[in-house]
C-alpha cells in the first residue's frame, strides 16, 4: 500500500464512497451487518474507501500498511475522540479504554506494573485453577449427556479469572447479571454510534431507561468490589490496590471514586469480555476442524503428560498457541477501531481532512485476500515463524498496536493457552448437530446464539 508522508499535497482525491440511502447513507447495513457489508467495499473500491453515517463520513483503512501508519508511524496525528468513544464513555466513564493524553498516560502508567511478566506467574495458577474447576464440572455433564451453552461457561470462567486476578475478589457468582447487562448494553451503544443523529440520552425513551438499569446492575458489582476492599485491612498488591494507593506527587489527592469506578468496570469488563469471546470461538473452531483438535491434543499429552500447565510450559504449548492466534485472527473479540484525524493526511494516496473519522477492522484486514492466502480457512500453521516473517507488522492486530496497543494482551493469551490446555485434556466438545453460530458484532464480537456442544471425557 503506498503512503504518503505527513503533510503531502491536499490536492490528492478525498476516498470513493459507495452510493448510501439518502439521509441515512449506510447505517441501516451497518447496523444490520457490518462485518459482509465492510469487506464487500474494500473488496470493490479498495483499502481506503469511506462509507457515511448521515451526514458523517467515516473511512474505512483496511491494508496493514495504512492500519500501521494510524496506529503506530502517525499516531500522533489521529486521536480517540470518536463517536465510537463518546458512546462508550456513556458506560465506561474516562477509564483507560477511553481516555486521552496526559490523563491516559499517568493511568497507563498506574496499571502496567499489574501486567509485567513476573505477575503472570502467579495469575498463571489463578486461571489453572478456575479451568479445572470447569473441566470437573464439564466432565460432570458429559456423564449426564447433556447439551449446554459453553460460551456462558466461558463468561463465567474468564470473569471469575479476571476478578481475582486483578482485584483479589471473585465476582463470578454475578456473571449471568453482568452477561445480560453487558449483552443488551453493547447493542444500545452500537446502535448508537450508527445513528445518523444520536438522540439525546436525557430522553426518557425505553432504551435509554433499559441502559440506565443495565448500567445500575454493572455499577453494583464494581462498587461491591470497592468497598469491599475498602473494609479489608489486609495486604494487597493488585491492580486495584495500586489504584486506591495512588495519590498526586503534589497534592497527595488520591484517585476519586468515580474514577475508581471507571477504571474497575473498564478493567473489569475488558478483561473477561474479549477472552470469553475469544474461548467461544475456538471451541467452535477446534469442534469443527477435529483433527487440528487431535493434534492438540497430542501436543498437550507429550508435553503435559496430563499434568495441569504452568507459564513455564508455555514456550512448549506452540500448536495450542497458533490455533489461539487462528481464531483470534477469524473471530477477532474487539472486530473495530475507531480514530479520528488531528491534522490534514494522506493515506494510500487519498486525503484524509482534519476532523475526519477512521475506522480500522481486524475482522477485514484478517481475511484480506491480498494479505492472507485462504483467508476464510482456518490454518493454525499460517503462524508458524517462516509464515509469519512472510506478513505485513499488522496483518494480525486482535489487541490494536502502537501506544495505545491493549494493557492486557499477554495477560490475555496467557489465560486462552493455559485454559485451553487445562480444559482439553480433560473435555472434548462437540457441537450439537444442526446449529448455526453467527457473529454478533457490536462493541465486541458475540457468537450468536452461543456455542451449543455436549462433551465427552478424554481421560
Amino acid at each position: 500500500m503506498s503512503l504518503h508522508p505527513a503533510g503531502a499535497s491536499t490536492a490528492a482525491p478525498l476516498p470513493p464512497s459507495p452510493s448510501g440511502t439518502p439521509l441515512l447513507g449506510h447505517m441501516r447495513v451497518l447496523r444490520k451487518d457490518p462485518l459482509t457489508f465492510l469487506q464487500a467495499q474494500v473488496r470493490q473500491y479498495g483499502d481506503v474507501v469511506r462509507v457515511h453515517i448521515g451526514p458523517a463520513s467515516l473511512v474505512v483503512v483496511a491494508h496493514p500498511d495504512g492500519v500501521r501508519h494510524v496506529l503506530q508511524d502517525q499516531a500522533r496525528r489521529y486521536g480517540k475522540r470518536t463517536r465510537g468513544f463518546a458512546a462508550l464513555r456513556e458506560l465506561l466513564g474516562h477509564g483507560l479504554l477511553t481516555s486521552e493524553g496526559s490523563f491516559w498516560l499517568r493511568q497507563r502508567r498506574l496499571a502496567q506494573p499489574a501486567f509485567h511478566r513476573q505477575r503472570l506467574a502467579g495469575f498463571a495458577r489463578t486461571m489453572v485453577g478456575a479451568a479445572s474447576d470447569l473441566a470437573s464440572e464439564l466432565e460432570s455433564r458429559a456423564d449426564a449427556g447433556v447439551a449446554f451453552n459453553v460460551a456462558e461457561d466461558c463468561m463465567r470462567l474468564t470473569l471469575r479469572i479476571a476478578s481475582a486476578t486483578l482485584f483479589g475478589q471473585d465476582v463470578s457468582g454475578a456473571w449471568h447479571d453482568i452477561a445480560d447487562a453487558m449483552g443488551r448494553v453493547q447493542v444500545f451503544t452500537y446502535k448508537r454510534l450508527t445513528q445518523a443523529l444520536p438522540i439525546p440520552r436525557r430522553l426518557p425513551l425505553p432504551t435509554h431507561r433499559r441502559f440506565e438499569r443495565d448500567t445500575h446492575t454493572l455499577d453494583r458489582v464494581v462498587r461491591g468490589i470497592i468497598e469491599t476492599r475498602r473494609r479489608d485491612t489486609g495486604e494487597h498488591h493488585d491492580l486495584l490496590q495500586m489504584m486506591l494507593e495512588q495519590h498526586d506527587a503534589d497534592t497527595g489527592e488520591r484517585m476519586s471514586d468515580t474514577q475508581l469506578r471507571d477504571e474497575v468496570l473498564t478493567m473489569l469488563l475488558a478483561g473477561h469480555e474479549t477472552t470469553a469471546n475469544a474461548l467461544s470461538w475456538t471451541f467452535m473452531l477446534l469442534s469443527q476442524h477435529p483433527s487440528v483438535r487431535r493434534d492438540v491434543e497430542a501436543e498437550l499429552a507429550q508435553a503435559l503428560g496430563g499434568r495441569a500447565p504452568t507459564d513455564e510450559d508455555l514456550p512448549r504449548l506452540a500448536l495450542t498457541r497458533r490455533v489461539v492466534d487462528e481464531s483470534l485472527r477469524l473471530y477477532p473479540p474487539a472486530w473495530s477501531l475507531s480514530r479520528v484525524a488531528v491534522e490534514d493526511d494522506v493515506i494510500g494516496g487519498f486525503r484524509i481532512p482534519k476532523g475526519t473519522y477512521l475506522l480500522l477492522s481486524p475482522w477485514v484486514t484478517h481475511r484480506h485476500p491480498r494479505v492472507w492466502d485462504n483467508p476464510e480457512g482456518f490454518d493454525p500453521d499460517r503462524f508458524l515463524p517462516e509464515h509469519e516473517q512472510e506478513r505485513p507488522r499488522f496483518a494480525w492486530f486482535p489487541f490494536g498496536g502502537g501506544p495505545r496497543q491493549c494493557i492486557g494482551n499477554q495477560f490475555a493469551l496467557m489465560e486462552l493457552v493455559l485454559v485451553l490446555a487445562t480444559m482439553l485434556q480433560r473435555v472434548r466438545l462437540n457441537l450439537t448437530p444442526g446449529q448455526v453460530i453467527r457473529p454478533a458484532a457490536a462493541i465486541t464480537l458475540r457468537p450468536r446464539p452461543g456455542v451449543w456442544v455436549t462433551a465427552t471425557r478424554v481421560r
